[in-house]
């Protein structure tokens, strides 16, 4: 399996597709999913490679194939994003196109804040939350909420819808809930410099999305955004034809 080291010694686990010299696509999932969950199994690669594009999706530390620790201290978007500046560097290229989806989305919009080579931007499943939070929003999701609802031994007792929803996905794809736990208490609460932002970016969002409320607000935080809503909520829109549509619309724009 192709592995990279990160700065703090974890092993992150990659996976790349196509054969093109192009720009490359770079994907980062969201929160309890992987590469294979968000990327693969949505058609987003299978479209990407279609339309000649070389594409690069890791699972981020403390999902799917990657190391998992259990220290909240090893975790955090802003981490995961230094994570996704050594993959940029390990592919060797002058310029990527980065999408992320929720989680991920706060992840590459900090990378392109810090990373000179992103050259367009597609953040899913965000919305204006992310302008006033600095992050995912934890008005809808609670962290200590969706903590609690992770680690709990009896989830039929789990009362917040969203908390409840993640934690019977994690359970059905298997995954190590004390690392993700272990996020939910490092999650980016700091604001992001959205207005310094030069690259083209599209806000992509399921209009029936509860964790993705006023993406207009988020579009107009950062500089010449577009914006595209979609059907779907926050699981759903991904799956939705229109979204990999969108997403190889924008990046093969000039």
């Amino acid at each position: 399996m192709p592995t990279f080291r990160s700065d703090d010694g974890l092993e992150i686990f990659y996976e790349s597709w196509g054969d093109s010299d192009g720009v490359p696509v770079v994907l980062h999932h969201g929160f309890a999913a992987s590469g294979q969950i968000d990327w693969v199994q949505t058609g987003v690669i299978e479209a990407l490679t279609a339309a000649g594009r070389r594409v690069t999706a890791l699972d981020a530390r403390g999902h799917g194939r990657s190391d998992k620790p259990h220290d909240p201290a090893r975790f955090g978007e802003a981490r995961m994003a230094s994570d996704v500046v050594t993959l940029i560097d390990l592919l060797g290229v002058a310029a990527v196109d980065l999408v992320g989806y929720s989680m991920g989305a706060i992840v590459v919009l900090l990378t392109a804040s810090r990373c000179d080579a992103v050259r367009r931007l597609v953040v899913g499943g965000i919305g204006g939350a992310t302008v006033e939070r600095g992050g995912v929003d934890t008005s809808v999701l609670d962290s200590a909420a969706l903590r609690d609802a992770l680690l709990t031994p009896e989830p039929a007792t789990i009362t917040n819808p969203a908390a409840a929803a993640f934690r019977s996905f994690a359970d059905s794809t298997g995954a190590d809930r004390q690392a993700l736990a272990a996020h939910t208490q490092a999650l980016h609460r700091e604001p992001i410099p959205l207005a310094s932002l030069s690259v083209p970016t599209l806000v992509l969002v399921g209009r029936d999305d509860s964790l993705a409320t006023r993406p207009e607000t988020l579009a107009a935080a950062i500089p010449g955004a577009q914006l595209r809503v979609i059907d779907g909520d926050h699981g759903g829109a991904l799956h939705e034809p229109a979204f990999r549509k969108a997403i190889v619309d924008f990046l093969a724009e000039a």
